[in-house]
């Protein structure tokens, strides 16, 4: 009998963005299963709660059948145990984030020789948006909604609201 591929994509997701979801979207024609792991970022405060986070990529993913989401605290690599996972799943936009990756990669393998990393480049379409800028952008009240899923610009206006 084959092993179930089953993809596990760890991120912060904060907010959830349409270059996550073109790869989750490519991601769920790949494997039997694709987790969406929402974890907390030690470096990073959040704008959104870890639970708005869980239910913004639960609303957005909500066509696929196979695709979970699953919120985690800790090592990726337990979190990736916990839930069957033989694959990471991680997105490569820049040479920036393939210098981060590669070494998250190797302290990985370290924890779990068995779990296999697997980098996906964006869609051209998709491949400069990051949380980070979405953020920026709405907060000082420039137009963001052509960078998220629609359910999450609506929690996004409701974040930074109108201050006019």
């Amino acid at each position: 009998m084959a092993t179930k591929n089953i993809a596990l994509y760890p991120g912060s997701f904060d907010p959830f963005t349409l270059g996550h979801l073109d790869l989750v979207q490519r991601a769920a024609h790949l494997f039997d299963e694709v987790i969406i792991a929402v974890g907390i970022h030690s470096s990073k405060t959040p704008l959104f709660t870890l639970e708005e986070r869980v239910s913004m990529i639960e609303e957005a993913v909500a066509e696929f059948s196979n695709i979970q989401v699953t919120a985690f605290h800790g090592l990726t690599t337990e979190c990736a145990r916990e839930c069957g996972a033989n694959i990471l799943l991680r997105g490569l936009r820049t040479t920036g984030d393939f210098e981060y990756e590669n070494q998250m990669h190797w302290m990985n393998h370290q924890l779990a020789p068995d779990l296999e990393t697997l980098f996906i480049a964006p869609s051209p379409e998709v491949a400069g948006i990051s949380s980070t800028l979405v953020k920026e952008i709405a907060r000082y009240g420039g137009d963001f909604t052509q960078f998220v899923p629609e359910n999450v610009g609506i929690l996004l206006e409701q974040a930074f609201g109108d201050d006019e």
